[in-house]
């Protein structure tokens, strides 16, 4: 499943040299993986319930192109890495008028119980890891 979510810079997003500060991009990055769980019919409100977490233990981004306000990102996510216990999350951050690279980026998660400690989905919850790993699978051919 190909997810893409945009989004429209603010201007209060952006520094004095009128680009975006080079912090919003965690954010606009956990924003964009939030909606693609929704739209997976797992967002983190459902697994808090459960007694899941996915905390992010690491987060790359390599700056290519600026962005400025008024611009529109689109970010597509996608899973690079899974074994059930930890995942990484890739992500396609381009201008969208230009199609332009803003960014290049990956986090890094691990599934938890309420204690912060590593569970294993595949154990834990099956509908939730088969929904990863089919993205997983999916990403890798």
């Amino acid at each position: 499943m190909s997810f893409k979510y945009e989004r429209k810079i603010n201007y209060y997003e952006t520094d004095r040299m009128g680009v975006v500060h080079h912090s919003n991009y965690i954010r606009f990055l956990e924003e964009a993986r939030s909606r693609w769980m929704e739209e997976l019919n797992i967002p983190m409100e459902k697994l808090e319930n459960e007694g899941f977490t996915i905390p992010t233990l690491e987060v790359d981004c390599k700056y290519k192109h600026h962005v400025t306000s008024g611009d529109i990102i689109v970010i597509e996510p996608y899973i690079s890495e899974f074994n059930g216990i930890r995942m990484t999350v890739n992500y396609n951050v381009t201008n969208k008028k230009t199609g332009d690279i803003v960014i290049d980026a990956f986090t890094k998660h691990c599934f938890t119980d309420r204690t912060l400690r590593p569970i294993n989905m595949k154990k834990k919850n099956i509908e939730i890891y088969n929904i990863f790993e089919k993205l997983y699978e999916e990403n890798k051919n």
